[in-house]
């Protein structure tokens, strides 16, 4: 059963704020140094902004009581000067860690990519593909204005609030208290509604995620919903999923919304505050008109930092929902451990045993119970029974998909829980009637078996599965495109393509699930040639429903129920009258009854 279907909300694992933040600090080390030099280049901008009320001051006291026309335009070259300066570094800076951040979204979207790929089928069996998707693209491009403004925004106003405020000391204590009498009330607010917006945003992810899914799904069955007329019914789901999503974004968005009307009052407050307190000091005679200009000036500049911050809060809020949810799926470890110390497996000679093992994809429902067997190198291992019945799990175990829950799968004597992975699959080849084909040509689709192989090998193994015929017909041979999972084609057409990938592995254990059950009788003729040449040699395991296929197979074993009921050859079994009997019978009186 799935962890959850695509209108359902994923439980994500929440993790602490600082944590979150610590995981994505890793990720700026890299590039220390050029966020270095944009930090070199936003102090320029920060200098220059804190300068220019101390020009004004100077200005008004100095210079223009003193009708000094010259000292006037050396400051005012300097303001124009200095702001120019200002201006190109604050766009260079921009430009630079705009870069830097895709580069990074870049290493995590890569990093996670990876890690998904070493995670078990069942991963991808508890989950929808359009919700794993949510997470690689959508969720990954969120962190982008949280890596730019870290930078940009946040240190460069944190930098401003300290300078600032040791000016406004300097210049005047009084006035310094009270511009920032406002800070705790704001304080207070914000961290009510840090608390409340982070779930809202939480559930927002959830909904955007459902769409995804359904989405996903939805295109890829488009099939069956235009076959069985559902547009309608499909439609109406489509909608109240947008709605949902909708209106998980509209909820945390209204509470986001208040951040800035609570800064906004508080700055206005307190610019209010600083105003009268220096009306009163300047009748008093212990300030200057252009100190309480200044003051002002730093007041605002006081102010406008925390705006940014809230701002980058607000942004931080946001996306430590998307964060969560990358960093959840880099936790998952993957189900298949490969040990450090795990040996390379050498080349396969092809014995396989099964020591008394039993397998449960979930906890109270074994799927196979203690099952044993033997299979000498080159043996043709035949594997029949009813659907359910455990077949394809054990083909699954042979190529460590999963492990198993007791017992040993052995190949050559070697465990195969203890070898390394890439050394076990790389000399295997599996044939699924799923036919599964890239968007890309048929050249391209075949040589996924052997990434070295030259055009020759290709077409080699095409003739030997009898597949050439057909694509030379094509618009463009083995050059023509194929879409998404090969949809150009028919599935038999597929079928020997993918037949061709397989031989092209030249896999020492072959692994044959259904691989024939969609190609018509005249074409399983030929291509039954192909697969007696492959077998020859080798180790294989073909699972089968059409028994007339597995008829020369060196061992038959019927499964039922997770258990190996009968194991013999064909004529041994039909000699026992037992399960293989009934199902052979069962079959040919079908067949019969159908001519």
């Amino acid at each position: 059963m799935a962890k959850n279907t695509v209108n359902q909300d994923e439980k994500v694992i929440a993790l602490k704020g600082k944590d979150i933040l610590f995981r994505l600090v890793k990720y700026m080390k890299p590039y220390g140094v050029k966020i270095a030099a944009v930090l070199l280049l936003m102090l320029i901008v920060t200098g220059v902004g804190l300068l220019s009320p101390m020009l004004l001051k100077i200005a008004i006291d100095d210079f223009i009581d003193a009708k000094d026309v010259k000292g006037l335009a050396l400051i005012g070259a300097g303001l124009i000067g200095l702001n120019l300066i200002s201006m190109y570094a604050s766009k260079y800076a921009t430009f630079n860690m705009n870069k830097t951040t895709h580069n990074i979204l870049r290493t995590i979207r890569q990093e996670l990519y990876e890690h998904i790929q070493k995670l078990s089928f069942a991963f991808f069996d508890e989950r929808p593909v359009g919700k794993i998707l949510a997470r690689v693209v959508g969720d990954v491009n969120s962190l982008s204005e949280l890596f730019n403004k870290s930078v940009t925004t946040v240190i460069p106003q944190v930098l401003t609030l300290v300078f600032v405020t040791i000016i406004m000391f300097s210049m005047n204590v009084k006035l310094a208290l009270v511009s920032m009498a406002m800070i705790p009330p704001l304080c207070v607010g914000l961290a009510g509604i840090q608390i409340i917006s982070r779930k809202r945003w939480q559930v927002f992810r959830q909904k955007r995620s459902n769409l995804n899914g359904f989405t996903h799904e939805s295109f890829s069955g488009m099939r069956i919903i235009q076959n069985f007329t559902f547009e309608k019914e499909s439609g109406k789901r489509f909608k109240n999923s947008v709605g949902e999503m909708r209106s998980g974004f509209i909820n945390a968005v209204k509470l986001n919304d208040w951040l800035w009307p609570i800064v906004e009052v508080s700055f206005g407050a307190s610019t209010l505050i600083v105003f009268l307190v220096g009306a009163n000091l300047a009748r008093s005679g212990e300030v200057s008109i252009g100190t309480i200009t200044a003051f002002i000036s730093y007041t605002s500049m006081f102010w406008r930092p925390i705006l940014n911050i809230a701002s980058y809060y607000n942004t931080l809020i946001t996306n430590f929902a998307a964060a969560e949810r990358i960093f959840e799926i880099m936790d998952v470890k993957p189900g298949i451990d490969e040990l450090e110390s795990a040996d390379v497996m050498p080349k396969i000679k092809g014995r396989v045993e099964f020591e008394n093992v039993s397998f449960a994809y979930e906890k109270d429902t074994q799927v196979l119970h203690n099952v044993s067997f033997k299979v000498k190198p080159g043996e043709n291992i035949a594997l029949v029974g009813p659907t359910g019945a455990g077949k394809t799990t054990i083909t699954s175990l042979i190529s460590r998909f999963y492990d198993t829950t007791e017992g040993r799968v052995l190949i050559d004597g070697k465990d195969v829980s203890k070898v390394n992975l890439n050394s076990l699959r790389s000399q295997m080849g599996v044939m699924l009637q799923d036919t599964f084909l890239f968007s890309d040509s048929i050249k391209e689709n075949i040589r996924y078996g052997k990434l070295d192989a030259t055009d020759e090998e290709i077409i080699a193994a095409a003739k030997a599965v009898s597949a050439h015929d057909f694509i030379m017909k094509l618009e463009k041979g083995y050059d023509t495109q194929v879409n998404e999972r090969g949809s150009r084609l028919s599935v038999g057409q597929r079928q020997l393509i993918s037949f061709a990938r397989a031989l092209l592995a030249n896999p020492r254990i072959l692994i044959l699930d259904e691989a024939t059950s969609n190609i018509d009788t005249a074409t399983e003729i030929l291509v039954q040639k192909g697969i007696n040449k492959l077998l020859s040699g080798r180790t294989s395991f073909v699972i089968a429903h059409r028994l007339s296929t597995i008829r020369d197979c060196d061992r038959i074993m019927v499964i039922d129920d997770g258990e190996i009921v009968e194991a013999g050859t064909h004529e041994e079994l039909l000699n026992l009258r037992g399960a293989y009997y009934k199902l052979y019978m069962a079959q040919y009186s079908f067949l019969r009854e159908g001519a």
